[in-house]
């Protein structure tokens, strides 16, 4: 059962959107006055004949919106959304204080780049450089990443820092 607070009182959303609809859903948005955060970064593409920052959604086929529950119907009735992410028991609002750490991340002038969601122990593969296509296990010590190679066999293992961005989780 949902409690009153969510139906009444706004909270931040994630709002799961079609592939490539974050732009066309912030514009729907907009019109229909939904206090929405859209973060993009702006990478440099290349075309044979020129070059260009263009921007893209940081989080892709995802759009935030501040909203209370008793206008859901509103966000679900907005074309290229696809649902409000949450579990079974319905919509779950997102932590205030990580909508600002990313706002305030966006508007530092430091330089940011999406990764992939790791958890500790998770099975990883390097993606790029020397050691492209070893697997491991990640593993955090001091606030940087340790990728654990293991020989099962003979049971023993090796560590190396690798940053979070040359690796992809394995599913």
């Amino acid at each position: 059962m949902i409690q009153k607070n969510l139906l009444e009182n706004p909270h931040w959303y994630a709002i799961h959107t079609r592939s490539r609809h974050e732009h066309k859903v912030k514009k729907q948005f907009e019109k229909k006055n939904i206090v929405h955060f859209l973060p993009l970064v702006e990478k440099l593409r290349y075309w044979k004949d020129r070059k260009k920052l263009v921007s893209f959604p940081l989080f892709p086929g995802y759009i935030f919106g501040y909203f209370p529950l008793m206008d859901k119907l509103k966000i679900l009735t907005t074309v290229g959304v696809v649902q409000i992410v949450g579990f079974h028991e319905g919509p779950v609002p997102i932590p205030e204080e990580q909508i600002s750490a990313i706002q305030r991340m966006i508007t530092s002038g430091l330089k940011y780049d999406p990764i992939p969601y790791f958890k500790e122990g998770q099975r990883v593969r390097v993606k790029r450089g020397p050691l492209a296509g070893i697997e491991g296990i990640l593993m955090e010590k001091r606030r940087k990443f340790r990728m654990v190679i293991s020989v099962d066999l003979i049971q023993q293992s090796a560590a190396m820092e690798i940053d979070a961005a040359d690796v992809e989780p394995i599913s």
